[in-house]
């Protein structure tokens, strides 16, 4: 348990590097007393609602013979009838989340600016037309591969894909916002309540993410409401430090890509141990950690 929730937490606070850029950006615009709201309001708001609630509703809505309690206790009872509906019902949201996961990365591999950390990531990066195209064929493979060991599990993938472009679109328009936000002259109050929005479009890949590490929503809760408390200290002072180390993104797309080949590997019936995803999480974000800590200390 242990385990799991520090790798939760690692894993929140690398993925919600770009969510914490943004708010210092944002607040660096407003007045102290608006700062120190949102850091203490839209803080109890992005753990406890954002990441309490999101994880809860999720396997609730996959688990429907569970009640509100059920689905929130269900992985530390006892109870034969609950643990068969979580059983039953987990590879329906692990291959979804798994298919988000890898949609995401394989985004960030095609799509998005980056520092490039890996050989053959300026490569990737200089042929984004084809990311529709892969992203397409790798659905069509795992749908078609889903569908003869459960067609529920077929429609979890297509769930999952459908996830990835809503809240891709989100996110699009929460950049947009971002540059709203610095250009306009708007209230606090505004600048505060459109932070809230774009920090709950960004918490969704970390609370997916979470499932590849437990279905269990209290250490859901904790791990990721840790790692959202470091993301807000981040933004209350630290963020300049936090971007000299260059490939941390990269640490975190890499990991979500191993989530999501757990997810979707567990979903077809292959048991991973639990101690798996956080070790890998921990391997591939100490990795770029170092590689950035290096680059650091070679320009001192």
């Amino acid at each position: 348990m242990i385990l799991t929730v520090m790798g939760l937490f690692l894993f929140e606070t690398i993925s919600s590097i770009d969510n914490a850029i943004i708010n210092a950006e944002v607040l660096g615009t407003m007045g102290e007393k608006s700062r120190k709201w949102f850091l203490l309001w839209g803080m109890l708001f992005a753990v406890f609602i954002v990441r309490g609630v999101l994880p809860w509703l999720i396997v609730w809505l996959a688990t429907p013979g569970l009640g509100p309690f059920e689905a929130l206790t269900a992985t530390f009872s006892s109870d034969p009838r609950i643990m068969a509906a979580v059983e039953a019902s987990s590879p329906l949201l692990l291959i979804a989340g798994g298919v988000f996961l890898i949609f995401l990365f394989f985004y960030w591999l095609f799509m998005e600016p980056k520092n490039y950390g890996l050989y053959g990531e300026r490569f990737f990066h200089s042929k984004g037309v084809w990311f529709f195209a892969v992203v397409s064929v790798i659905l069509t493979i795992i749908v078609w591969l889903a569908l003869g060991k459960n067609p529920l599990m077929g429609l979890g993938a297509v769930i999952g894909s459908t996830t990835f472009f809503i809240t891709h679109g989100f996110k699009e328009n929460a950049a947009e916002s971002e540059k709203m936000l610095m250009k306009k002259d708007l209230s606090d109050v505004s600048k505060v309540l459109y932070l809230e929005i774009i920090d709950s479009t960004f918490s969704i890949d970390g609370v997916l993410g979470a499932f590849a590490f437990t279905l269990s929503v209290p250490l859901i809760i904790l791990g990721n409401g840790l790692g959202a408390y470091v993301v807000r200290s981040f933004t209350a002072g630290n963020i300049d430090r936090i971007k000299k180390y260059r490939y941390l993104k990269n640490g975190a797309m890499y990991s979500i890509l191993c989530l999501g080949i757990i997810m979707l590997v567990d979903s077809f019936g292959f048991h991973i141990p639990s101690w798996v995803s956080p070790t890998v999480t921990f391997f591939v974000i100490g990795f770029f950690f170092w590689k950035s800590n290096r680059e650091v200390e070679g320009k001192k």
